[in-house]
């Protein structure tokens, strides 16, 4: 099938484009899509050099498929278009997902919910995709009463500019600054910007965004996110209380044989999950610190790491593409 990469030369685009090729994903014909300024360079895809495009000359093709990985105001602009054209639209980008009419989708949880009226179809953000893996199979054993969670993300869900700020001070090299602080050797406790409430808008998007992917428009939820300097994923402390008393036991059987889930759980072996060490060019939402809650009831930790440029962003899309396929959402 025809495939559009929407911000195709950016972290998330050049993983899609990766991804896609990984997978075997039937692209017959690919579209790589960026700004103005790259028109007319090329992006290897399978073997083959493919010119970029701009969104307007994308349009004049007969795409069947658009993954979007370019920024809010680029998806707010260009996928109704795209989707008034026929073309199922799944965007990485903030911009749909808390729309209503627009399902907000991780694979593994709610892709039941798709169905062939869908044209657009939101991308979690990266930091909620790895804990809603980690929740949802618990929350249907035990029900969920509330989730506390702290956020160690990589600067590389900033993107390109914030991996070069962090390179250059380790070289000790001046550059654009991604951040308004130093990054190397140091913790950023924020991430975008602050909302009225004082909460961060990637915070907020965590509570919002996980009460629409688990159906529970009043679950207690808080979130503290963080930037560090590190590269390979994101890493989440996540303390949940439930409705019903939980078991270790089950909950590490429950999380092991949940799909797109591995439990690294050894503490005499000094076994638990890492972004540079388990996580990285992985797909899976790794799991492990899984151990009671000792200062109030019904309580347990966990600490859940995953590849944010892949699961958080672009193997979800491609996932969400592959079960559209599977269901005859997509042409064959």
């Amino acid at each position: 099938m025809n495939v559009a990469v929407v911000g195709c030369t950016g972290l998330v685009g050049s993983v899609m484009l990766k991804v896609l090729d990984e997978r075997k994903f039937p692209v017959s014909n690919l579209i790589p899509v960026a700004s103005e300024k790259t028109k007319g360079r090329s992006v290897l895809f399978s073997g083959k050099s493919y010119p970029i495009v701009t969104t307007t000359d994308a349009l004049n093709a007969d795409m069947d498929l658009a993954l979007f990985s370019a920024g809010s105001q680029v998806s707010k602009d260009w996928a109704p278009v795209f989707a008034k054209k026929g073309t199922v639209v799944i965007d990485n980008s903030s911009c749909w997902r808390m729309d209503s009419s627009v399902p907000l989708i991780v694979p593994e949880v709610n892709a039941d919910q798709l169905s062939s009226s869908d044209k657009i179809i939101a991308n979690p953000n990266c930091s909620t995709i790895q804990m809603v893996m980690a929740l949802k199979p618990l929350h249907d054993l035990y029900k969920i009463k509330r989730v506390v969670v702290s956020t160690y993300q990589s600067v590389t869900g900033t993107g390109v500019k914030a991996v070069n700020q962090l390179m250059n001070e380790r070289k000790g090299i001046a550059g654009d600054m991604a951040y308004r602080y130093p990054i190397d050797l140091n913790v950023i406790p924020q991430i975008d910007v602050f909302m009225p409430n004082d909460y961060t808008k990637e915070e907020m998007k965590m509570v919002n965004e996980t009460r629409k992917i688990l159906a529970e428009p009043h679950l207690a939820i808080t979130a503290t996110t963080v930037r560090i300097p590190v590269m390979g994923g994101h890493s989440e402390s996540v303390n949940i209380e439930f409705y019903a008393e939980p078991d270790i036991k089950e909950i590490r059987t429950v999380l092991s044989k949940a799909p797109g889930v591995m439990v690294l759980d050894n503490p005499s072996e000094q076994l638990y999950p890492m972004p540079l060490v388990h996580a990285q060019d992985r797909d899976q939402v790794f799991v492990g610190r899984i151990r009671m809650d000792e200062s109030q009831p019904n309580t347990v930790n966990l600490w859940v790491v995953s590849d944010n440029l892949r699961k958080g962003a672009a193997t979800n899309a491609v996932q969400i593409a592959e079960y559209l396929l599977k269901k005859g959402l997509l042409p064959a």
